[in-house]
């Protein structure tokens, strides 16, 4: 992704498409605007999970989120001449969210996961690479960042079976 500006503030409320991909302004930041948006979804997480203690309601909502930043991403996109401007954060957040909802309690285990996404967002394995440069819509700019989320789930199930074997 190239290097992009944030737009102004304005931007932010001339769509709700433009408050929902750019996480409610997080994505604004200047400086690492998608690090911004995943710190955003981690300090409203403990809102949301209060919000949605049972795991298959935070799931639905989980879902309805990715599908209302399917067309969110795509239009912000389009409006700031960009698929996946630096500042549509809406496919970092809604991603990590569902990572903290999966991932063991504990605050050194959620920064690890924080670490752990953004280092697979920047990365882009497959198929994060494919939909990243190949699906050039919404629904690519989302995904992306879901793959993200399923290897940064798949290395924490790793690192817990073997911190368990020694520490059990």
């Amino acid at each position: 992704m190239a290097k992009t500006s944030p737009p102004p503030l304005r931007f932010l409320f001339q769509h709700p498409a433009h408050f929902i991909a750019c996480g409610l302004g997080s994505g604004l930041s200047s400086f690492a605007p998608g690090t911004a948006g995943t710190a955003f979804a981690w300090v409203t997480f403990p809102l949301l999970r209060g919000l949605f203690p049972i795991d298959a309601n935070f799931l639905v909502f989980l879902t309805l989120m990715f599908i209302i930043g399917v067309p969110a991403c795509q239009v912000t996109g389009r409006n700031l001449g960009v698929v996946d401007h630096g500042s549509i954060v809406w496919d970092e957040i809604v991603p990590f969210w569902a990572v903290l909802l999966l991932t063991p309690p504990g605050l050194a285990w959620q920064l690890g996961a924080f670490l752990l996404f953004r280092g697979f967002d920047i990365v882009k394995p497959p198929p994060a690479d494919y939909f990243d440069e190949k699906i050039k819509n919404g629904f690519g700019v989302m995904m992306d960042d879901v793959a993200a989320a399923a290897y940064t789930l798949l290395t924490l199930a790793v690192i817990r079976a073997i911190v368990g074997r020694f520490f059990t």
